[in-house]
């Protein structure tokens, strides 16, 4: 996708930054390196293969505990590296409700 085109901007990272994508229910996870980041979404490298995993609803959790995390799905794959779009229309997940729950 053309830089131009987005809508929201991103932040790089040149060493990359240690995450972690699982699944919702938690029956499985990959490390994975976030490469860029902005409100909507992130590109990411993945550690370990992909194939047969749910990807159309997972978590980024930011932490091996999982506290800090968004729920995502998948917006493009080529090899070891996928594009990830955060659920909701107004960024990151859970943005639009936290408003909603403080009026």
């Amino acid at each position: 996708m053309d830089v131009q085109k987005r809508k929201a901007s991103r932040v790089r990272f040149d060493y990359g930054y240690p995450a972690r994508i699982m699944a919702i229910d938690g029956t499985w996870y990959r490390d994975c390196m976030i490469e860029d980041i902005s409100e909507s979404g992130a590109k990411i490298s993945i550690t370990g293969s992909v194939e047969g995993l749910k990807l159309n609803e997972f978590l980024l959790a930011l932490s091996r505990a999982g506290v800090a995390h968004r729920r995502c799905e998948l917006a493009w794959l080529t090899g070891e590296t996928m594009g990830i779009r955060f659920a909701g229309a107004n960024g990151p997940v859970g943005q639009k409700e936290r408003r909603a729950n403080r009026r």
